[in-house]
């Protein structure tokens, strides 16, 4: 048994490489699309080729030639050589410029190398960092070159981010620009010139819309649609939260801190904040938007007396009778919506505005015409115009069927598209008077201001619920050991008597003088000053005439506002429930 030959099927076969020559791959790439611009690319290359041609490689690709950060290995043109490699298995080298070109992500990029290395014998070579990766040293070498990368990456980005900070606190915007803003000088930030732009235009009409209508975004999303714009009602939502659109920079490389932007607001402080429905002094949260139900308008707003839970509601199905209910453990009352919308009823038989309110309402109504009629008539020619241009480009895709440009499928295609487009565009006539309408407006608000039960009988569960916060801001209380519904507080101007002063203006008076330094969307909508939320002089004389406390004639103030807005907003809603027509 001395011939040991016998046991050489039992020893382990000899490491043999999978892939053996000479093919190589060159990679390059810079950091920044402003680099393109330089030779950084084209010396790479060159580079690149020269130590291929010394070492006798043969260059059979070439792959990135772009910018791509090399912050992550989640490349593009990183990606694609990789799955170059794996599928072809004449290639046996990458060569780039040096290994920060090849990865900055330290031991990531470390890693990828060596599996190719390990996996599919590919080595991986740099131009100024010569080194053999097959032995022990050299791998090591290699390793550290990654690593420096990404310690150097982290240096950048640490002193980047302490210059970007600072510029922030100096109201300066070094980051992306959000959306509705162009910047005429790009470079530094300290040099930026940012404008509003057409998008920015759009979307300052939106936050309106929100204030003025109480519009939900899903329907702000539709009138959008209807003016040949698109968005995303997530993407809303971000936007109306975003407070660079009211000239503050927050952001969170600066957590905790309120700075003063300068660039030029596209909204008002005030009107931001009313859009999310935050009241400085009392208030630091946002509106949540609830899915209210036209059913059960007294959801949330009405509160179980027995442990202080806003109430819900659910429907049963079987009978088709709606309840709200309280979901407390141990509480879990429960009532007919019919028997609660009854007793509510009857809270608002009896309340009327206070007569001495009454000329306010009149001239809050017309401000909120006037900025309503010129956004209406601005959005029919933005759709006019939509519709022209879509016409245009059916008649161009016409035209070119008919010379033989495009096939028919081409040709139906488009058709079709553009004349969905044009269906989609509904243009409003304007018919009537517009001072009848107004007259009307005023009529119809004055009825609600007497009789708001009217209102809520009647009206969208927006405006139900919006009214029942006017009326009762506390909102109401349900016993389920009496089966009582009551009201926790109502609003002063309906249950009190404000001063007599208030109505004893003479006529001349009350001549209307608008102010001339304030359009009434920044009147209504966008000043800090109390005294220039109302357009008209006279009405803030009559108010300081009446000798009222601070609080007293800010409330007013604010609750006119309030109430001018909900009764046009009804008021319109009825009008677009009768006929397609401009107010």
């Amino acid at each position: 048994m001395n011939d040991l030959s016998l046991f050489n099927s039992f020893t382990g076969k000899n490491f043999s490489p999978k892939r053996n020559g000479s093919n190589a791959v060159i990679y390059t790439r810079v950091s920044h699309v402003s680099q393109e611009e330089n030779t950084s690319l084209e010396s790479q290359k060159k580079y690149c080729e020269n130590f291929a041609a010394r070492r006798g490689l043969e260059v059979i690709d070439y792959f990135g030639g772009t910018h791509e950060s090399a912050k992550t290995d989640d490349r593009k043109e990183f990606s694609r050589i990789l799955t170059f490699i794996k599928r072809n298995k004449q290639v046996n080298y990458i060569i780039v410029y040096s290994y920060e070109r090849f990865s900055r992500s330290g031991l990531n990029g470390a890693k990828i190398a060596s599996d190719l290395l390990r996996d599919l014998n590919v080595k991986t070579l740099a131009v100024t960092q010569e080194l053999d990766p097959t032995i022990a040293s050299g791998m090591f070498q290699q390793n550290i070159f990654f690593l420096f990368s990404q310690m150097d990456n982290d240096l950048r980005k640490d002193k980047t981010i302490t210059g970007m900070r600072e510029l922030l606190r100096k109201g300066y915007w070094p980051l992306n620009l959000p959306s509705g803003y162009t910047n005429l000088s790009p470079g530094k930030a300290i040099n930026q010139q940012l404008v509003i732009n057409e998008e920015g235009e759009m979307i300052r009409k939106a936050f309106l819309w929100k204030a003025n209508e109480k519009m939900r975004n899903a329907d702000i999303i539709r009138r959008y649609e209807t003016l040949g714009y698109k968005m995303k009602e997530t993407r809303l939502g971000l936007i109306f939260k975003n407070t660079f659109y009211c000239g503050i920079i927050t952001n969170s490389l600066i957590p905790g801190e309120v700075i003063i932007g300068k660039h030029e607001p596209l909204v008002s402080r005030e009107l931001f904040l009313k859009v999310n429905n935050i009241v400085a002094s009392k208030n630091t949260q946002p509106l949540v938007h609830l899915k209210y139900n036209n059913e059960l308008p007294l959801k949330i707003f009405t509160k179980c007396k027995t442990c202080g839970r806003s109430m819900t509601g659910y429907l049963v199905n079987k009978k088709g009778l709606f309840y709200y209910n309280c979901n407390q453990k141990g509480c879990k009352s429960n009532k007919s919506a019919k028997n609660l919308h009854s007793q509510f009823q009857s809270l608002l038989i009896g309340l009327k505005l206070n007569n001495d309110l009454m000329p306010l309402v009149e001239d809050g109504i017309r401000i909120l015409f006037q900025t309503i009629f010129k956004e209406q008539m601005e959005e029919q020619n933005m759709m006019q115009s939509r519709k022209n241009e879509i016409l245009r480009k059916l008649e161009l895709v016409e035209e070119r069927f008919a010379i033989g440009e495009i096939d028919k499928e081409i040709f139906e295609k488009y058709q079709t598209k553009y004349q969905t487009e044009i269906q989609r565009i509904s243009i409003p006539k304007n018919r009537g008077s517009y001072q009848l309408k107004i007259g009307n407006c005023i009529e119809f608000a004055k009825q609600i201001s007497q009789e708001p039960k009217q209102l809520w009988d009647t009206g969208t569960i927006d405006q139900r619920t919006r009214l029942q916060l006017l009326l009762f801001p506390e909102g109401a209380t349900y016993d389920p050991k009496l089966g009582i519904l009551e009201a926790v507080s109502t609003c002063e101007f309906f249950a009190t008597e404000i001063s007599k002063g208030l109505h004893n203006t003479s006529s001349h008076q009350r001549k209307l003088l608008p102010l001339s330094n304030f359009t009434p969307s920044e009147v209504l909508f966008g000043s800090t000053s109390l005294k220039q939320r109302w357009t008209y002089p006279y009405i803030i004389m009559k108010l300081e005439k009446a000798d009222l406390t601070q609080d007293l004639y800010k409330s007013i103030v604010e609750f006119m506002e309030d109430f001018c807005l909900l009764a046009v907003s009804a008021y319109l809603n009825r009008k677009k429930n009768r006929s397609d027509t401009i107010l």
